[in-house]
Order: C-alpha cells, then structure tokens, then sequence
C-alpha cells in the first residue's frame, strides 16, 4: 500500500509540472523560470545535504560525471520542456514524458551495440504515432505549434541519454547529492544562455510566478526525484509502470487548471504511448512480475 500511495504521489507531482510550468511563463521569460528554479532546488538540496546530513563531497571525474549529467538532464531536457511549453498544450508536455522508456531503450541499444527486438521498434512506432495522434488536432487550434514539439522531443532524446549514462557511472555519491548538484550545475550552465536571452523586461515577478516557482522546485524538483529514487531502488520495472500514469493526471490536470481541450484524439494517443511503452518492455515486465 504504501508504494501504491508513492507511485501515485509520484505520477501526480511529475504531471503537474507543466501545468506549473505553462503559469510561470505568463509571468516571466521561460529561461529566468527555469534558471531560478534550478538553482533555488539545487541549492536548498545542497544545503541539505551538506550542513544537514554532513555528506562527503565529490571527488576527481564525479564532477566531470555530475557535470556531464547536469547538463543533459537539467539544462538542455528541462531548458527545452520550459521553452516548449510557450507554445505545446501542458497536456502534451506531461504526454511527452512517458516516451522517455522508449527514447532510453533505443539508445540503449545504440549504446551497447545489440539488436532491437521486434516488439521494441513496435512499442516505439506506437509510442511516436500516439504522441503525433495525441499533438495533431492542437496544431489545428493553436494549442501546439510544430517547432515546439520538435523542441520537446529534443528535450526528450536528452534525458534519454542522460538516464543511459547515469546507469553506466559507478557512483559513490548518495542520490541526494547527485540529484542536488546536477540540478545546481544545470542551472549554473543554463545562466549564459538566461544572461543573453532572457526577456527580463517584459517578465513580472509577481505572486503568480513565485507560486510557479515554489511548486517546481519543491514538490517536483525535490519531492517528487526522491520519490523516484525510493520507487527505483524498490524495483526498477515496477517503477516504471508509474510513468504510465504522467499523461492521465497531466490531461486532467491541464483540463481542470488551464481548460485545455481534450478529445477522442487524447484517448487514442494516450492509450497508444501507454501500449507502445508496455510493448517495449514486455520482457522486463514479464521478467519482474
């Protein structure tokens, strides 16, 4: 019961973030959203882990690995989510989320030079055709626009990458630690980019942005990542079966909170990225029941 109330939990919180998101940016520029939310994460779990729990710090390449890690799974995957979102329904942002098992798999393969199975390009195929299913009738009326989906699935493609590398380096770091400094690290390379381009003239930081900002950094940024973390070391596959439910609480959610319109194209899409993903890691799924 308890991990059922945490896999919930978990799901509710991965899937509100793009509804956070599509409300920060009507107050300020997407870069300044995310460059602020990353460093107040990243620095209150620094702090935490630190001057609370007294951790070691990094040594020699874990700050080439943290680094690395930063860059793909905070600065591009989550500088290209919040940029999207000015222009992808936040329906589809929580949607694109459950495509990263897909993403992982393939790049997997890649990576460590095997075949892919038959059942893992279909899970791929149907996940791609649900996202396109889901995303087709919003480009119609102004919901999403081309350039932000590709702009999302390139975020996509890099924590897809990032998870693959995180699996590959030996770690001695306890998870708070990784998850504070990648986060702190991601916003600090993510600056330049906020310096040079960020609309700071036309961004209002009033309360609206800074209840954006607190419900990013704390509930999902923080909360939710540990979350993960517990679900992963209980069991990875079952873990895994939670990303299932990141596009239901993010269609309703985007429904209740920001009126998006849903339609028998949602369902359709939805139900095909949730086939796809569990056609994909079947085996795993067989394998872990």
């Amino acid at each position: 019961m308890r991990q059922i109330i945490i896999g919930l939990l978990f799901a509710f919180l991965w899937a509100s973030a793009a509804v956070a998101t599509k409300y920060g940016i009507h107050s300020a520029d997407p870069f300044i959203l995310a460059n602020i939310r990353f460093l107040l994460a990243g620095g209150a779990m620094l702090f935490y882990t630190y001057a609370i729990k007294r951790e070691a710090l990094p040594k020699g390449k874990e700050w080439l690995h943290l680094l690395i890690f930063g860059l793909m799974n905070t600065t591009i995957y989550l500088g290209c989510f919040v940029l999207s979102m000015k222009s992808v329904s936040a329906g589809i942002g929580s949607l694109s989320t459950a495509t990263s098992p897909l993403f992982i798999m393939m790049i997997s393969a890649v990576w460590l030079k095997r075949p892919l199975r038959w059942y893992e390009i279909c899970g791929v195929i149907l996940g791609l055709t649900g996202v396109a299913l889901a995303t087709y009738p919003l480009l119609q009326d102004s919901h999403a626009t081309l350039k932000g989906v590709l702009i999302l699935m390139g975020g996509m493609v890099s924590v897809s990458v990032a998870t693959v590398y995180y699996a590959r380096v030996k770690w001695t770091l306890p998870n708070i630690a990784i998850n504070a400094w990648q986060v702190f690290l991601g916003g600090f390379l993510l600056l330049p980019v906020t310096c040079f381009t960020g609309n700071f003239s036309d961004s209002h930081f009033d309360l609206q942005f800074w209840l954006a900002i607190g419900w990013l950094a704390i509930p999902v940024s923080i909360i939710a990542l540990q979350l993960w973390f517990y679900l992963v070391r209980k069991d990875a596959v079952k873990a895994s079966l939670w990303l299932f439910l990141c596009p239901v609480f993010g269609f309703m959610l985007s429904s209740l909170l920001l009126h998006e319109p849903l339609s028998w194209y949602t369902l359709a899409g939805t139900l095909l990225v949730i086939g796809g993903l569990y056609l994909a890691q079947r085996e795993k799924f067989a394998g872990g029941a």
